[in-house]
């Protein structure tokens, strides 16, 4: 019998169908976070302790510190829509609901229902993201027509986190064990991906295992897009992104099938 990336089929787009109708049911809920959270940062670091900052050095100029961290906060919102939605709820989707099971009964096969809950988690990345972007347009610190390119980059790393997400849900075996992952994996990038600070403050080895993370790579194509500045790492960034979700991807197909076949 085959299994893995060889026996999906578009039908696994019914899985994002179906995720996006629930989705459609309570959208005004799920928009606030997007909304709210950039507000809610801007204030309290850039206006706060933005304050006591005030620029700082970034390729070779100095900038307001609400700029910097503005696509530091895009970055972290790609990472955890996506992550949270592959494993929180497709958890719950999984073990507590039994849709996966009610889908398995119809011509889908596993790797479809899980592709599409990973590509269903990076939708969420695009879309939370595209919400920001017109938040923090308001504040007059990204720069247009580059910043559009964000919401590619959204994609591509929700990609990377929803398949890294899913990873987890397919070993994790409560879901209260959910707080490991987000503790070792999701909080170190959280604070030293050059989210808030340069990684040129940290120490070489820091940096050197800071440029291991996703995350890190994603801030290193969100901030020149926000800025309107090119950089020629950006092409590593994506060459890193795309290895990663290429890895993560038949490794969650992989992970999940033997949890729930074998």
């Amino acid at each position: 019998m085959k299994t893995g990336l060889q026996t999906i089929s578009w039908r696994f787009l019914r899985i994002w169908q179906r995720n996006w109708d629930v989705y459609a049911r309570t959208w005004r809920i799920n928009f606030i976070p997007p909304i709210l959270e950039p507000i809610l940062y801007l204030v309290a670091f850039g206006a706060g302790l933005g304050y006591l900052v005030g620029e700082i050095p970034w390729e070779g100029r100095r900038i307001g510190y609400a700029a910097f961290i503005a696509p530091g906060l895009l970055s972290i919102n790609i990472m955890q829509n996506s992550f949270f939605e592959t494993t929180y709820t497709s958890f719950v989707r999984m073990y507590y609901q039994k849709t996966f099971d009610a889908i398995l009964a119809t011509p889908l096969n596993l790797e479809e229902i899980i592709l599409g809950e990973i590509v269903w988690g990076a939708t969420r990345s695009l879309m939370a993201t595209a919400v920001m972007l017109v938040v923090l347009s308001f504040f007059g610190i990204l720069s247009y027509p580059s910043a559009l390119l964000i919401l590619p980059v959204a994609f591509l790393g929700g990609l990377a986190f929803g398949a890294a997400g899913m990873c987890f849900t397919g070993i994790i075996p409560t879901i209260e064990v959910f707080n490991l992952p987000v503790f070792l994996f999701v909080t170190p990038m959280f604070l030293f991906s050059g989210t808030f600070f340069p990684l040129e403050q940290l120490p070489f080895w820091a940096r050197a295992i800071a440029y291991g993370f996703p995350l890190t790579h994603i801030v290193e194509l969100c901030r020149p897009a926000a800025l309107g500045v090119y950089r020629s790492g950006q092409v590593w960034a994506v060459i890193y992104l795309s290895l990663f979700s290429m890895v993560t991807v038949p490794l969650a197909l992989f992970l999940m099938r033997r949890r729930l076949i074998h």
